[in-house]
């Protein structure tokens, strides 16, 4: 009866199950102390890989934790250098206000310097007043304290890397005679120049600069006066990238050095996320994990 039984046994176990049960029983202490391949596999009868045979836990699973995929959004990469162009734009208006409070000769013009932000970036606009003009009349000479503002303006450029677009306006008043030689077009290109001049004086670089234009009456700022001293200004468009490129006659793109910045910002991102994930406990194999479950930890 033992043998029948004996050979069921062997004819019902698994390869694996035997080496393990050979090896058992050919160095049985050394399996009891050591374990040993097939000795504590799930599949055993025999729960061996442990300091101790009376233990249930056999072997232990300790693979990696797979190393995950990292998917990069170009969206969002874009969404991240708009809002760093923001930050340092607000950032900006914040220095010029700064600096216009900070001067004594300046404040009487404040009123002058309109800051806001438009669809293209950061907008500065020096407008006349009545009686406080920025230029001689029907001149591109610059008045002192508008030489002082360009100045201020120009030094605070010179801190961020956005190029910048540069428009003269003028209002609705025919000058001269325009219609035959010089004019409000011409009037306005050549204050624009002067403004240009006095901002690369203050150590603006001249490359920083992508289009300098005279629009004369084209586009009022009081359009329900078109003879107001308001129309007649300075405007200085600080740019986002997307607004550079649409002046340009571009798409909106994002420039190669910006995307690879963006794109590694967001992998650092996702490394930090994972790191602040905790790791799953290693499984246990087969029966022992079974058994494990329904047993106090042992320390």
């Amino acid at each position: 009866m033992a043998f029948f039984l004996l050979m069921w046994l062997l004819g019902s176990t698994t390869k694996g199950d035997l080496q393990g049960i050979a090896e058992y029983f050919r160095t049985p202490l050394k399996v009891a102390l050591q374990g040993g391949s097939g000795s504590g596999d799930s599949s055993s009868v025999i729960q061996g890989g442990g300091a101790d045979l009376t233990r249930s836990f056999g072997q232990r699973q300790r693979a990696e934790k797979p190393e995950e995929k990292k998917t990069i959004n170009l969206s969002a990469a874009k969404a991240e250098i708009e809002r760093q162009e923001m930050n340092r734009l607000l950032d900006l208006k914040s220095r010029l206000d700064a600096a216009m409070d900070a001067n004594a000769a300046l404040r009487p013009y404040r009123r002058q310097l309109r800051v806001d932000i438009v669809p293209d970036g950061l907008r500065v606009q020096i407008v006349d007043e009545q009686n406080r003009p920025m230029f001689d009349s029907g001149s591109a000479l610059v008045k002192p304290y508008m030489r002082t503002i360009l100045q201020d303006i120009g030094t605070a450029l010179n801190g961020i890397e956005n190029r910048v677009s540069l428009a003269g306006h003028t209002d609705a008043a025919p000058y001269g005679n325009g219609d035959r030689g010089y004019g409000n077009w011409e009037l306005s290109a050549d204050r624009a120049n002067a403004s240009r001049r006095e901002l690369v004086a203050s150590g603006m670089p001249d490359d920083k600069l992508v289009r300098v234009v005279g629009v004369a009456a084209s586009d009022l700022l009081d359009k329900d006066n078109k003879l107001a001293p308001v129309n007649r200004r300075i405007s200085i468009t600080v740019l986002t990238r997307e607004g550079e490129s649409r002046l340009m006659g571009g798409g909106p793109a994002m420039e190669g050095n910006d995307a690879v910045k963006a794109i590694t910002d967001q992998m650092k991102a996702q490394d930090k996320s994972a790191a602040r994930e905790p790791v799953a406990p290693a499984r246990e194999s087969g029966r022992a994990a079974k058994v494990a479950a329904t047993e106090p930890a042992q320390r």
